[in-house]
């Protein structure tokens, strides 16, 4: 591992200050970081600590809704007594998430910027875009079985590997941070970029910016969501395929829906055309398998993920159709 400088932040904009210099990491969990700079993927030369700021609250707000610290760890929020009662997904999603170890040094914002498990971004002997722009990407032609169907490009398709912010953008959580004109949030849709011809850019984000709180609005349908996650292995895995959903049906006709998926793309995959194609639609197995072929038709396999479509479009049905009163 490179040698490094090491800074404990005093405070959020002395931090977002120091991080304005080239090669600068800030480090919170380090359940991510860590694993990226043994294996030589990142060498930050300055390592900015920022677990001692003030952000380990869970607050909830009195017309509805909760704002949750970005150092709250993924134990914490998983087993908040709100969390489990109002939006029973996100918890469902950290919980599928990692071991126990993980979950309690791993943060909500860590979670949010973890990097992709995409082995070739991970392996320095392979060509990636994502680690050097303008190198290639080998994944295309190599082995992609668990990489990207939708929103992908040319240059990147690397998947999200982040549970927890499929369920987010499920219920339309926004971020807060601190960037370098000051405190600002952005919607979890837009958090996330597609990767296009810039895929080492993960985020919108401005350089620099530190987030501080994951907000999630009031949102009734929440209380009856559910996350439910395919991976290679029953032990703790990244997903092969997932569904955060929320479901309100009346009187045997789909009043709202909202689907997320993951594992699918660059970025956790909210299914708009999915949920136009199912709102007024009768709650039967057959509405939902059309709703879900009606979003894939953007799906563009390689040739060794076109699983992905029907696991999706089964996981997808099945899971509502357990969630159908």
């Amino acid at each position: 591992m490179k040698p490094f400088r090491y800074e404990l932040a005093e405070n959020a904009e002395g931090a977002v200050a120091t991080m304005v210099r080239p090669g600068a990491a800030y480090l919170a969990g380090g359940t991510n970081l860590v694993d990226l700079m043994k294996l030589g993927v990142t060498a930050p030369d300055l390592i900015v600590d920022v677990s001692d700021l003030p952000y380990r609250e869970v607050e909830t707000f009195e017309g509805g809704g909760l704002r949750i610290g970005a150092l709250v760890t993924n134990s914490e929020l998983a087993t908040h007594p709100v969390i489990r009662t109002k939006y029973p997904a996100v918890s469902e999603a950290l919980l599928a998430g990692a071991s126990g170890q993980l979950r309690n040094r791993a943060t909500v914002g860590g979670n949010l910027l973890q990097r992709t498990r995409c082995r070739y971004f991970q392996d320095l002997t392979k060509a990636c875009n994502k680690r050097i722009p303008g190198a290639g990407c080998d994944a295309r032609d190599g082995e992609h079985h668990d990489l990207a169907i939708l929103g992908a490009s040319p240059q990147c398709i690397a998947t999200n590997p982040s549970d927890l912010a499929v369920a987010l953008a499920m219920v339309d959580a926004s971020v807060q941070y601190i960037g370098p004109h000051g405190p600002a949030a952005i919607s979890v849709h837009d958090l996330f970029r597609r990767p296009g011809d810039r895929p080492d850019r993960d985020t919108n984000l401005p350089p620099g910016s530190l987030i501080t709180a994951v907000v999630l609005p009031d949102c009734a349908m929440a209380a009856g969501s559910r996350y439910r996650k395919v991976r290679d292995r029953a032990s703790f895995a990244f997903a092969a395929g997932s569904v955060a959903a929320a479901l309100d049906v009346r009187d045997g006709v789909v009043h709202d829906v909202r689907l997320a998926w993951g594992a699918v793309a660059h970025l956790p995959w909210r299914a708009w055309a999915a949920e136009r194609a199912l709102r007024g639609a009768p709650a039967t197995p057959e509405s939902f398998q059309r709703a879900a072929e009606e979003e894939l038709t953007a799906a563009k396999p390689l040739r060794d993920n076109g699983y992905k479509v029907p696991l999706l479009r089964n996981l997808t049905v099945g899971l509502l159709r357990e969630m159908t009163p």
